[in-house]
């Protein structure tokens, strides 16, 4: 009997020591807890954004495994935010939230021991409507509709909803950024104003004084939303990055 005591104790000594050996469960970043494996979060702290704007967080190393990575992931106001991740590349994933991010809001995101805090604006829309050749900016519950311009046939511009990226007073429109050279009719080399870039692809809001008299009757661009340059310079001193821009027909 005693022989018998003497190894059940030692089988649960060696339970015991091995479950002190493991210690808790960690998600591990290519050897590393992703506690200590944090490089970057955006939008960074105490920003104001829109709230379409997508979380970025990017890490130290190249994640082996992304579920446990974005399962280490918590965003919230005063509830868990509902979102999606796309990754980028093996070190970097950004997080879309689902429909919106809720208004005048300040949005926490915790990473193990990394923490970020921003806020969310009043809740800034745009509505390009292509039919009817207008573009009207909602700023907390009150529209402001004018005169647009969208892509011609052959240049059509892209529906769907798309969050700000970045803003320009001035940027230069090369057509030879979206496949069509110098040498074509259809060719160009533009100084512009008061720019809001939709997509990495080209496409802005921005000022078109040479469109004006098509602006409200006339899809004539290459692509991007023109306007007169009052409205477009307003636009662009309302307008975040991060504020949903919605382009239909």
């Amino acid at each position: 009997m005693r022989h018998v005591i003497q190894h059940l104790f030692l089988a649960i000594l060696v339970v015991a020591l091995g479950a002190f050996a493991s210690g808790p469960a960690t998600a591990t970043l290519a050897g590393t807890p992703h506690t200590n494996s944090v490089e970057s979060i955006g939008p960074s702290n105490g920003n104001v954004v829109g709230v379409a704007h997508p979380v970025t967080i990017r890490f130290g190393e190249a994640v082996a495994d992304r579920a446990a990575a974005e399962r280490a992931v918590d965003i919230r106001a005063t509830q868990p935010l509902g979102g999606t991740f796309a990754w980028t590349n093996d070190r970097e994933a950004v997080w879309t939230p689902t429909g919106f991010l809720p208004a005048n809001s300040r949005i926490t995101v915790g990473v193990g021991n990394t923490r970020t805090e921003f806020n969310t604006n009043a809740g800034v829309f745009g509505d390009g409507n292509m039919s009817d050749h207008t573009f009207t900016l909602t700023v907390g519950g009150i529209p402001r509709t004018m005169p647009a311009s969208y892509g011609k046939p052959g240049f059509q511009t892209p529906s769907g909803t798309f969050p700000v990226l970045e803003k320009d007073e001035a940027v230069v429109f090369d057509s030879r950024t979206i496949g069509i050279p110098l040498s074509s009719p259809e060719g160009y080399v533009i100084n512009g104003e008061w720019a809001v870039r939709l997509t990495w692809g080209g496409v802005y809001i921005h000022s078109a004084p040479w469109s004006v008299g098509d602006q409200g009757n006339a899809n004539v661009s290459h692509g991007c939303i023109n306007l007169a340059p009052e409205n477009a310079e307003w636009v662009f001193h309302t307008i975040s990055p991060g504020d949903p821009v919605t382009l239909h027909w």
